[in-house]
């Protein structure tokens, strides 16, 4: 869901430049000032404003009270042809994020496909980026990340599991991946964020008080319902789970009931974080030119579906490329919110503000 404003739009180019000196200011390496940049530039641009540049406060937040380093000692041990571990060692999510996924990738590359489990890592925002990053070597990729409890149990009544994102991409040479990019909530918690920091109310099924009832009201809000609301969230919840052995589990850290709050207050603690990264060579498995017309066979086929009237069937990713077309040439929107927090922190690190498309 994206919230595009003609009020306050800004290039791609300034929006990097203020985040990277932000980022820089506040203790970061280079390596991991560009691995945040380059995930919250690319979610915003593709209109994932939930987890775009409304996530860099927080991350300021807790670089500032010790919870995130900023300039770690990230350690990559192959353990296996085609896989390995990789110790964030507290670092940045999206540093952890892209490193991991360049290792499984270049597994990949060699023996067909690459494997990684993540640990010692705290959140690394849209994993839709990372699948990406796979696609654009020509791989399939795939990402997961478990978090702390935000989501109802299928007929539960206090959250049990995180938001815990599914994320796949598919390479199409010449033309834009597949990409899709989904929690296994009905919703993401930054998006109940995002509605209560806007005034906006919630579509129904998708959150709930502390009663366990369904509410549209952001502030009432204290969980969400897992994919598929009140009558079908056992398959949410199920996926959830799936995503949480294959993120905590195999990188031996806590499972998300067990994590400290991403919202503080504690700000000094280290969470833990686990991602696992899967990256496959489609040539390991088919001829290239082989996967290549099967994919644009099986997409022209989804497209040309008959719809209903004043609709469209779009394949993942397409809604993704065409914000990313429109933001690129009309600028990127900030909500209200936004531009306060975004001129707070240029108030605060002496850094030039955002500067608005006339």
């Amino acid at each position: 869901m994206t919230f595009d404003s003609t009020d306050f739009r800004v290039v791609v180019a300034d929006l990097e430049r203020f985040m990277g000196l932000i980022l820089h200011k506040a203790g970061t390496n280079t390596a991991s000032a560009q691995a945040v940049t380059r995930a919250l530039v690319t979610a915003s641009r593709m209109g994932t404003d939930s987890h775009g540049l409304r996530l860099l406060p927080h991350y300021i937040q807790a670089l500032q009270g010790g919870r995130i380093k900023g300039q770690p000692e990230m350690r990559f041990t192959r353990r296996l042809p085609a896989t390995g571990y990789l110790d964030a060692d507290d670092g940045l999510g999206h540093l952890a994020g892209y490193t991991a996924m360049n290792h499984a990738a270049e597994m990949a590359e060699t023996v067909g496909l690459g494997a990684v489990a993540v640990g010692n890592s705290s959140h690394f925002g849209a994993a839709g980026c990372y699948a990406l990053a796979a696609a654009e070597r020509g791989l399939i990729g795939m990402a997961f990340c478990n978090s702390d409890p935000f989501v109802l149990l299928h007929a539960g009544r206090a959250p049990f599991h995180g938001t815990n994102p599914i994320a796949f991409a598919a390479p199409l040479n010449g033309d834009e991946p597949y990409l899709l990019d989904m929690a296994t909530s009905s919703v993401p918690w930054n998006r109940v964020q995002q509605y209560g920091a806007i005034g906006r109310e919630l579509p129904d099924q998708v959150a709930a008080d502390s009663a366990g009832r369904v509410t549209q009201s952001p502030a009432e809000v204290s969980a969400l319902l897992p994919l598929g609301g009140n009558d079908f969230g056992f398959k949410g919840a199920g996926l959830g789970g799936m995503v949480e052995v294959l993120s905590s589990t195999l990188a031996g850290m806590l499972n998300g009931f067990r994590l400290l709050p991403m919202g503080g207050p504690d700000m000094a603690t280290p969470r833990g974080v686990g991602h696992f990264f899967l990256a496959m060579n489609p040539t390991a498995f088919s001829e290239s030119a082989s996967f290549e017309a099967c994919l644009r066979e099986y997409l022209v086929d989804l497209r040309t579906q008959p719809v209903n009237e004043g609709a469209e069937v779009l394949a993942p990713g397409d809604r993704e490329w065409r914000c990313r077309a429109r933001r690129d040439a009309d600028g990127i929107p900030l909500d209200s919110a936004n531009q306060a927090a975004y001129a707070a922190l240029a108030a605060e690190f002496d850094v030039e503000p955002l500067a608005p498309l006339p």
